[in-house]
């Protein structure tokens, strides 16, 4: 089942589709925003923990635009007492509302160009909250979903893994690290940048190793080549595949299998439950 996000929205004022023709002086409204719905959540004392697939949220971002400009913003990280549920000050009128839920790594937010860049693109929801406020209200609720915004390649090595195996890399020629928070959409880098993982001693001779990375993503499909190889400790190459035009889309893993230290031996297809229906080739 798609996993997503909830939030129900506890207002002091009402969400209409009314005129925004409003005095400057007008008031604010105190806007409280609960993040919940189809994941886990962990209450302690201190802290509040947001989980998709097994893995904490670790950021949450809350960007207030009216009239195309920008006139507040929250970051909130899964440290704060208040994690998951922001509360914002609202003046009277209509707003946009960006939700960004992640626990990438290495963000660095940019409200000029409006994008969101991660060094490490990991597991990351976000929605655009159309909203119109008014003072003589006594309060509603609104539910907003946040979708999820990436895509994800698995590979699964069917192999054993060589004692002197140090890093496995993945250098594809396209790949999309910050999303533009105001459309949803990825921005696009064509650098070949390569994705390093380390592999812990305790996996190697290990064989159905799974290894995986994590682009942003829209809708439509894309394609991109990519390397996926092993090194040694001094860098030396101890297995290659080369693969072309790999097909990923939002919400989807794409999943390869195969040897990578050895010939021989046939690609296999596995489904995964939680996302859309994965695709499969082979290098």
């Amino acid at each position: 089942m798609k996993n997503s996000f909830f939030a129900a929205l506890a207002v002091a004022a009402s969400l209409t589709a009314c005129d925004n023709n409003v005095p400057m002086d007008a008031p604010t409204v105190p806007v409280r925003f609960f993040v919940q719905g189809d994941f886990s959540i962990a209450n302690t004392p201190f802290t509040r923990s947001l989980t998709a697939d097994g893995k904490d949220m670790t950021d949450v971002w809350v960007l207030d635009y009216v009239d195309g400009a920008l006139v507040q913003q929250l970051h909130q990280t899964s440290e704060d007492d208040d994690f998951g549920t922001p509360t914002l000050s609202l003046s009277v009128g209509s707003h946009h509302i960006y939700f960004i839920a992640s626990r990438g790594q290495g963000a660095t937010l940019n409200t000029t160009a409006h994008t969101l860049t991660f060094t490490k693109v990991l597991d990351t929801f976000y929605k655009d909250l159309s909203l119109n406020v008014i003072a003589t209200s006594n309060g509603g609720s609104q539910a907003v979903t946040l979708d999820r915004v990436i895509t994800k390649l698995r590979l699964t090595l069917e192999d054993a893994i060589p004692a002197t195996a140090a890093t496995f890399n993945i250098t594809p020629s396209l790949w999309h690290y910050a999303i533009d928070y105001t459309t949803g959409q990825p921005t696009t880098d064509t650098s070949s940048q390569t994705i390093t993982v380390n592999i812990p001693s305790a996996n190697i001779g290990q064989t159905g190793l799974d290894v995986s990375i994590c682009s942003f993503s829209g809708l439509d499909e894309w394609t991109t080549d990519l390397i996926f190889n092993c090194k040694d400790g001094d860098g030396n190459n101890l297995g290659v595949a080369a693969i072309a035009a790999v097909p990923f889309v939002r919400n989807r893993v794409t999943e390869f299998s195969g040897p990578l230290f050895s010939a021989g031996g046939a690609m296999t297809l596995s489904l995964n439950a939680t996302w859309d229906t994965p695709h499969t080739d082979s290098w």
